[in-house]
């Protein structure tokens, strides 16, 4: 028979040996119906690649078709041309490629000789050059049509090459047409998805690829005929052309194959095995693939691994569970069989026991009990006819009882006689209670509870009758237990009492605070408000001033003070901005958002300011997508940058991005480089505080001190951590993490156009303008500007005049509203009224010192312009001319 010890090893063997076994069949069968699913939609995805790919090509496939029918293409090839005739080719050239937005349009003759080409006005024209040696060529003067990918030989770029043979009118071939297809952009759209998506030629090399590492790899070992076939067509020009280190570990029914790229220092991969597709592209040679990881396999492979191990655990416990109940209940049978006996045993003792008892118990002393005296209790022994028996000295003294009240034979009732007399039984009827007591020792009934004397003594009780008859009962004094119970009672209500108060007075100061903090920032928001509305006539007038002054030393004067006005400026909106975030009015816009276009702003904006001081600005290229807020970022590089050309006197300033792991995962780190004078590092900390600042900056822009507070709170809105490091003497790096984003969910935006600014005030010469506004100066600067520009104003005053000189039908053209136009006066509701009274409804710009988010979107919904305080006369200019242009149109 097989020991207890030796079935435990056995049952754990199946288990283990059962869960491996479950799990490697669940994981294979999730693993392979998995890669079909992925392959399914990987080979989908690839057909839509493949049909972008086409219609591409497609495009542009008819305009060398239609080039050959032109006559005076056909009349340039059949004799020698001139000069001019040649540059009236490259102009009708240039025209019809700039329409087609193809890449070069090059015309040939039989030789092969470009005899006019698009791009003729560059370093590498393509006019002069002999192509005889190019496929497409051939093909178009042996079939009538050609096409060939490969590097180009005057201007280096790869493209591909469609040709048509242009014939005359007996159908003799007088030359050739070619469109060079440049295909760099569809490799910028395959960077949106996180495979690799490839495009290789009949030998095999890789021309087209979403990532840079892969492209002119050999898919293929060539052999000497191919080479040679390389070698005289020139099609890769001087790229070396490198294999692709790659195993195939199996194949799918589908074609799909899984294999697994080595990778090295100059071709990174992905570790593991990857799902490889390929498709041919109609129509060419050449074939589509698609590079997929296997992240998504591995992942259900695993999870159902997980599944089926559990399921087996559960089955198998479920199992054992049973056998054991069945075992349990086996050995309750036989326990229950074997507790029976025993307690039969036990109840002969117990009763043995019983007598004993009973005779110890008729044997005892009488009276005043010797063998009870070792109790603390008081104790009192009492018959069947509920007289006295025995008790002890401690019983006397709790009662207090008198010497001849105790003795044997006594009833019981004469001792509650005795204690109701001093009140020890309680309110109500004396004789109730002394009968309800009685019954109660008849009917021999366990009993325990608590009874509290007049001196303040609480005892505890118990009575048990005894086998023959009679009862006994002890008394217990429990007064200093219940004292101090009392007293923990006492402590922990004056505690919860003390926390209550304490609760209530913190909640009291967070309100106090609260009530303040919001005080204060309207305190802020409106003294600024105050501040902007003369610095806006301020500025209004220095701008309007410089165009009186003739000298050039006046006019510095007046920009000396326009730049003290934007520096005021800056440093109202920096407190503004601090208060907002110190009270929680910020707006937080997080998503993904395309890093690349950012920086490349950043670089230009800040690029002239940056050569203006001898300095050179640098934005290295990224194709990263961060999740943030785009505004905010951007605000943070630029007081980093502006801070990095405020500092340095001399060298470079380089912005760049380096991948961080993280906790929370992988992360961005946004760095900005400069060459200034360093930051000890007992200044590190503080200069991220208000109004803190070097000493070592430009005498002449050195900031208020408040971009790095404005900084590191917009760090802690955004959860982006804000550091730096800095040496003396070398210079210092600021830098953002930012976590990094879905590439496929980003929105390439491109860069927004500047606007020409026009040389005339056209659209502003002959219109009409109201000027609502509260603030006196800034009505009289505001109408004299655009007076100066063109414009007439009827009427430049408040709210009450505005309602007041209001005319059926004789509405501006434009109104300048401002939002805060005194007590009762709302500025869109001022705007309502008016459009009631003209019953008319011209275009309106709010001029306004709030910064609140909420108000430029209603702006934008409603189709109005939005300028913040204070006001740049240039900005307001072309606000102006853009409103009027498009308020004419829709009119």
């Amino acid at each position: 028979m097989p020991t207890p010890r030796f079935r435990q090893f056995w049952t754990l063997l199946i288990l283990i040996a059962g869960t491996v076994a479950s799990m490697f069949a669940a994981g294979q069968w999730a693993w392979h119906r998995s890669l079909l699913d992925e392959s399914e939609s990987v080979q989908r995805q690839l057909a839509l690649y493949g049909q972008t790919l086409a219609q591409r090509i497609d495009r542009y496939r008819t305009l060398p078709e239609v080039l050959a029918l032109d006559a005076q293409l056909q009349d340039a090839l059949r004799r020698p041309l001139s000069t001019d005739e040649v540059a009236q080719l490259n102009r009708k050239l240039e025209q019809a490629n700039g329409a087609s937005q193809s890449s070069t349009l090059t015309l040939l003759n039989r030789d092969g000789l470009a005899v006019a080409a698009s791009n003729w006005r560059t370093a590498t024209s393509n006019v002069g050059v002999d192509y005889s040696f190019r496929p497409y060529v051939q093909q178009a003067l042996a079939q009538g049509r050609g096409s060939f990918y490969g590097i180009g030989v005057t201007t280096g770029e790869p493209g591909y090459f469609l040709s048509q043979a242009i014939r005359d009118d007996s159908g003799h071939i007088l030359g050739l047409v070619a469109i060079k297809i440049a295909l760099q952009e569809l490799e910028r759209e395959w960077l949106q998805t996180t495979d690799i998506v490839l495009a290789s030629d009949a030998h095999g090399v890789v021309f087209l690829a979403s990532q840079d590492a892969w492209r002119y790899r050999l898919l293929e070992p060539l052999d000497d005929e191919e080479r040679r076939e390389l070698n005289a067509t020139r099609q890769y020009s001087d790229q070396p052309l490198r294999p692709l280190d790659y195993r195939e570990d199996d194949r799918l029914d589908n074609g799909g194959r899984l294999v697994r790229v080595q990778p090295s220092t100059d071709m990174p991969a992905p570790p593991g095995r990857m799902l490889w597709l390929s498709q041919p592209l109609p129509g060419t040679p050449w074939q589509l693939h698609l590079v997929h990881t296997t992240h998504s396999s591995i992942a259900d492979s695993r999870w159902a691994a997980a599944a089926g191990g559990g399921g087996w655990l559960a089955l198998s416990l479920l199992v054992l569970f049973v056998r054991q109940r069945q075992r349990l209940a086996r050995l309750r049978q036989r326990s229950r069989q074997e507790l029976e006996t025993v307690l039969q045993q036990h109840a002969q003792e117990l009763r043995t026991a019983q007598d004993g008892i009973v005779q110890a118990a008729q044997q005892a002393d009488m009276g005043l009990s010797r063998s009870l005296e070792h109790l603390p209790q008081g104790v009192v022994i009492i018959d069947a006819d509920l007289k006295l028996v025995a008790w002890n000295s401690r019983y006397v003294q709790l009662f207090r009882y008198p010497a001849d009240l105790m003795q044997v034979g006594r009833p019981i009732e004469d001792l509650m006689r005795h204690n109701a007399r001093r009140g020890l039984l309680g309110p109500g009827p004396v004789e109730e209670a002394i009968e309800r007591r009685l019954a109660h020792l008849r009917s021999a009934t366990p009993h325990l509870h608590e009874s509290a004397k007049g001196d303040g003594t609480v005892l505890e009780i118990r009575g048990n009758p005894l086998p023959e008859g009679g009862f006994v009962t002890s008394y217990a004094d429990i007064t200093s237990y219940k004292n101090a119970a009392r007293e923990l009672r006492s402590l922990a209500d004056a505690l919860e009492q003390r926390v209550a108060d304490r609760t209530r007075d913190l909640d009291a100061a967070r309100r106090d605070a609260e009530q303040a903090n919001r005080s204060k920032t309207r305190f802020v928001a409106a003294a600024v408000h105050d501040l902007l509305q003369p610095l806006n006539a301020a500025r209004m007038f220095t701008s309007l001033l410089r165009s009186h002054l003739p000298g050039d030393a006046e006019r510095h004067a007046v920009d000396s003070i326009d730049g003290a006005l934007a520096a005021q400026d800056a440093i109202l909106n920096s407190l503004l901005d601090i208060s907002r975030m110190e009270s929680g009015q910020f707006d937080v816009h997080i998503h993904d958002v395309a890093l690349g276009p950012l920086l490349q702003v950043l670089g230009h904006n800040f690029g002239v300011l940056a050569e203006s001081q001898g300095l050179k600005l640098r934005c290295v290229p990224t194709r990263a997508v961060v999740r943030t807020d785009d505004n905010l970022l951007r605000r943070i590089l630029q007081n980093f940058v502006s801070n990095a050309i405020r500092y340095s006197r001399h060298g470079r300033i380089v912005v760049g991005c380096r991948r961080v792991k993280r906790v929370a995962g992988d992360h961005l780190r946004i760095e900005v480089h400069d060459q200034g004078p360093g930051i000890p590092e007992a200044l590190q900390r503080e200069i991220f505080e208000e109004f803190r600042r070097l000493d070592e900056g430009r005498a002449d822009d050195r900031g208020a001190g408040l971009g790095l507070a404005i900084v590191e709170r917009l760090g802690r809105l955004l959860g982006h951590e804000i550091g730096l490091r800095s040496q003396l003497g070398r210079g210092s790096v600021f830098w953002v993490c930012v976590p990094l984003g879905n590439p496929a969910a980003a929105q390439q935006a491109p860069a927004p156009a500047t606007a020409q600014q026009p040389a005339d005030d056209a659209p502003l010469q002959g219109s009409s303008a109201w000027v609502i506004e509260d603030d006196g100066p800034t009505c009289a600067a505001t109408q004299a500007l655009l007076q100066r520009w063109g414009c007439a104003v009827p009427l430049a005053a408040g709210a009450p005049e505005a309602l007041a000189a209001a005319q059926p039908g004789q509405a501006p053209q434009l109104v300048l509203l401002d939002v805060h136009l005194g007590v009762g006066h709302h500025g869109p509701d001022v705007y309502a009224a008016l459009c009631q009274r003209w019953g008319q409804t011209p275009a309106v710009i709010l001029v306004t010192a709030e910064r609140d988010a909420t108000l430029r979107r209603q702006a934008a919904e409603r189709g109005w312009g939005f300028l913040a305080k204070p006001v740049r006369a240039p900005a307001l200019r072309a606000l102006v001319s853009q409103t009027l242009l498009r308020w004419r149109e829709q009119a």
